[in-house]
């Protein structure tokens, strides 16, 4: 999330917390699609890191920043005084740091991937075009595959100084998700109450999947880990009270009332006022509503509170006024905007949501959360019920397809949408993922040498 929100409406009572989700139905004719992708930055001197400010006459990230800001016309994004996003006034996308230096592009709503495929190019050539000129480079990664936590650079965001001391309280690998670890997601829109839930039930039952298709993280601090998707594991334990599979979302009962249940019982982070973040980690939201948080004794929550509380929930798919699909490791440009089509083929077209819900639908809350563990290390070799994901991810990706085929979105070229899934096709017909061709380079051509994977996966 680029800028924490600035609403000071106060909450006067539990409903308009319902209400504030449920403000993000809109006609389908309205439905958007807005991606997002981290990436890191590096030195191809020496494939180091980049620090905020630089170091031994190097350029760091303020610098980029502000070369980015040159050449773009976007507005700063500010905290104390330094430098830590831009926004585009006119509406558009914006960018955003996450804690260790990754460098993040949040697109616009857009109607269209071809729209998100002109949006993705004209970044990459900015950003390589400035980062070229600081000495720099971007690379592709689920996770840094070298960078130990303590060489990995922080970032002078107020809230992450909070984040970073309250992880190691409630996971042993919060810090390595928040520094070393780079995703790609794709927030898409729902119609009502009962399409929200679809959608959630549909998006959770197949993010494993996701997980799966872009595994792309197998190294860590130089050799392989043992993992295809290092970065999903990590997410096993960061703070499970706020992350996983949501296996109420398949209850009963479920709709945006449920989820503000659940909401409410997740620990906060921080209390923003005017400029100022206040460390309320661990406390209770419920306190804030009530007036009687211990970090602010007598302020109450404003809606911008219950914004801000929503944006720290790190499950596997996160509501809002839109769904976050937050399973995949970043990549290369044809695999951030194959993510994109992905979900846009189910949750677009009406059959082909149906078809994805006939097709997971039978799957029990065990066999959905021993698949999630199993993906990280196994990926696409991974099965659920007895049945291969290989087999499921040919099935999906069929969907998907006849569902973007069917909402027939047309280039200038005349092609529609569908071929933003060819990576996958072929992925799935060679039954290997980017971290299983990594690996190969890695114990082939690089000879047990990792240095030739940040030219490899540069953008």
């Amino acid at each position: 999330m680029a800028r924490d929100v600035s609403d000071t409406t106060p909450i006067s009572s539990r409903d308009e917390l319902a209400g504030w989700l449920e403000a993000g139905c809109k006609p389908a004719r309205q439905f958007r699609l807005g991606t997002e992708h981290e990436k890191f930055a590096y030195y191809p001197s020496d494939n180091a890191p980049v620090s905020y400010d630089g170091a031994n006459g190097k350029c760091g990230i303020r610098r980029l920043l502000e070369g980015m800001q040159e050449a773009s016309g976007w507005e700063p994004i500010t905290d104390a005084g330094n430098i830590i996003g831009l926004f585009d006034p006119s509406g558009g996308g914006a960018i955003s740091l996450e804690p260790g230096g990754q460098f993040e592009l949040s697109g616009a709503p857009l109607k269209t991937l071809h729209q998100t495929r002109d949006e993705l190019d004209q970044h990459l050539v900015l950003a390589k075009r400035v980062a070229k000129t600081c000495g720099m480079a971007f690379t592709g990664l689920g996770m840094s595959p070298e960078w130990t936590l303590a060489q990995t650079p922080r970032m002078p965001k107020s809230r992450y100084r909070i984040m970073t001391g309250y992880m190691p309280k409630v996971g042993a690998c919060g810090l390595d998700m928040m520094y070393r670890t780079c995703t790609v997601q794709v927030n898409l829109d729902f119609g009502s109450e009962a399409d929200m839930v679809k959608k959630l039930r549909v998006s959770i039952a197949l993010q494993p999947l996701a997980t799966a298709l872009f595994a792309n993280s197998p190294f860590t601090e130089g050799k392989p880990n043992g993992l295809l998707s290092a970065r999903s594991e990590i997410w096993r334990d960061t703070d499970n009270t706020r992350a996983g599979m949501l296996p109420f979302v398949f209850e009963d009962g479920m709709g945006f009332d449920r989820y503000v249940d659940y909401a409410l019982k997740v620990p906060m982070y921080f209390v923003k006022r005017g400029d100022t973040y206040h460390d309320a980690s661990g406390q209770d939201f419920r306190d804030l509503l009530a007036g009687r948080l211990p970090a602010l004794p007598g302020e109450k929550a404003t809606m911008s509170d219950w914004a801000n509380h929503l944006s720290t929930i790190f499950p596997e798919v996160r509501l809002k006024r839109f769904l976050e699909m937050r399973g995949a490791d970043s990549g290369s440009p044809a695999h951030i905007l194959a993510l994109s089509a992905f979900f846009t083929g189910i949750f677009y077209d009406d059959a082909a949501l149906d078809a994805a819900w006939d097709l997971a639908k039978v799957w029990n809350a065990q066999q959905r959360q021993q698949l999630r563990d199993d993906v990280p290390r196994l990926a696409l070799k991974a099965e659920i019920a007895g049945k291969p994901l290989l087999t499921i991810a040919r099935e999906a990706l069929a969907i998907s397809r006849a569902g973007l085929a069917r909402r027939a979105r047309k280039d200038t070229q005349g092609s529609d949408e569908t071929g933003y899934l060819d990576i996958l096709d072929e992925r799935v017909r060679r039954g290997k993922t980017a971290a299983e061709d990594l690996l190969d380079l890695y114990h082939g051509a690089w000879g047990g040498k990792l240095s030739p994977v940040y030219a490899h996966c540069a953008y």
